[in-house]
């Protein structure tokens, strides 16, 4: 595929600082990705005809799509089939209004897969090495789901909202149908669908006092992971103490997507007095927060123990479990390769659009996964998949992140900021 840039304007979006530009490149995941340009908008510039990236209905939009047009998204990706706002402006400047002030994000590309039925609890712990029975009603838990060879196919965001009620928050992969292939031959009693929830995330320092404005002091003081179901003007949502930052947030799940903008407005009317401002998710933050992300991070041929993750197989569950036996071997075995925080040296990098290869003297021997400057730490931070020799704290190893710039690198602990992860429990 080519690799030519059209021009073009996002279609009703108010003019920024110069036309936007789209680039459609070949991935495993197709991406699409709308920049900025720095030249001068033209007088009179044309609508984007959407049609340049959306054939039909297929590529789904937000119920609050029209808003984040409204509020000057600039770039967009595609995730779980869905139109995904990833930026409103420079994306530093989002970092820095998330980590000080409060920020809105249109996340609803997280789609939720619902299990309910009679066989709901005993289904659902099939799917996650995490013991589901102790996930009490109105508590959430982040969990992987696991093939049988133990491989990572998604890792949500568990909410149990009633006995045998409960919502998977997908990454982007295609759980919803996984879930309905293992109840095909499971022979237990449930119903799994995609209802129509979409979640906006509230995350930063000051998200407390805007949900406070919107739903009270009881939905304001929900513990960390903890949800409960509410509604604002007759909008109904279930608000959960989570978010994708490393910083205090909540998510809103909206219940009836015809209320989507609705629900936008009235956020963002209850965060002016906080400076609240629309940004896409920021991944200096959540590389700071040592967050992974599901397809550039780690796929299928991951699992828990090469990620670090162990502590998402609770030991003592008694319930079987797709992938247990494997995930015992492995564990057994010890593994070959891990993920690991490293220091990048030299000018600040731009975040990597694909996995750089990392090499010890002149062989090649893993792969950085995610990376970019961090403003905060003042320097180049982030993951790279290395053989367990080369991912023991203080290794050296190079990084190609150009084929004619190849930098030295460190290994070090992660997270690199509040590696407690005091922050969001606050």
């Amino acid at each position: 595929m080519a690799l030519d840039p059209i021009a073009a304007r996002l279609e009703g979006a108010p003019p920024a600082q110069g036309p936007t530009r789209l680039w459609l490149r070949p991935a495993i995941a197709a991406r699409i990705f709308v920049r900025s340009s720095l030249r001068p908008a033209p007088a009179n510039p044309m609508p984007f005809d959407m049609s340049l990236v959306q054939r039909g209905a297929r590529l789904r939009r937000s119920p609050y799509f029209a808003a984040t047009q409204r509020y000057g998204a600039q770039a967009y990706t595609v995730y779980n089939h869905m139109l995904f706002p990833i930026s409103f402006g420079d994306l530093e400047q989002e970092y820095w209004h998330l980590v000080h002030h409060v920020t809105l994000w249109d996340v609803a590309v997280e789609r939720q897969v619902e299990i309910t039925g009679p066989d709901a609890l005993a289904f659902t712990d099939m799917l996650t090495p995490r013991d589901v029975s102790r996930c009490a009603v109105g508590e959430g838990r982040y969990v992987v789901i696991t093939g049988a060879d133990g491989g990572i196919i998604n890792d949500p965001v568990l909410l149990r909202l009633g006995e045998n009620h409960f919502w998977l928050a997908a990454a982007d992969s295609d759980l919803l149908l996984w879930a309905r292939g293992v109840a095909l031959h499971a022979g237990l009693r449930v119903e799994i669908n995609e209802p129509d929830v979409s979640p906006l995330q509230v995350q930063g320092p000051k998200a407390r006092e805007v949900v406070r404005a919107l739903f009270g002091e009881r939905v304001a003081g929900l513990r960390y992971y903890c949800c409960c179901e509410t509604a604002l003007d007759g909008i109904r949502v279930v608000v959960t103490r989570t978010g994708w930052s490393g910083e205090v947030g909540y998510e809103v799940y909206l219940r009836d997507g015809s209320r989507g903008d609705e629900l936008w407005e009235r956020i963002m009317a209850a965060g002016r007095p906080h400076d609240i401002r629309p940004t896409g998710p920021s991944d200096i933050r959540r590389i700071e927060a040592g967050i992974l992300n599901c397809g550039a991070d780690f796929t299928l041929e991951n699992n828990v123990y090469e990620l670090g993750l162990e502590r998402l197989v609770d030991a003592g569950k008694r319930a079987d479990y797709i992938g247990r036996d494997a995930l015992a071997r492995i564990k057994a075995a010890g593994v070959a390769r891990k993920l690991a925080g490293i220091e990048i040296e030299g000018d600040r990098i731009e975040f990597n659009m694909t996995p750089w290869p990392v090499t010890a003297g002149s062989e090649p021997i893993g792969r950085v996964t995610s990376a970019i400057w961090s403003p905060r730490l003042e320097r180049n931070i982030g993951y790279a998949m290395l053989p367990v020799a080369y991912a023991a704290i203080g290794a050296r190893v190079r990084v190609a992140i150009a084929p004619h710039d190849k930098r030295a690198a460190t290994v070090v602990p992660m997270p690199f900021v509040d590696p407690k992860k005091e922050i969001p429990r606050r």
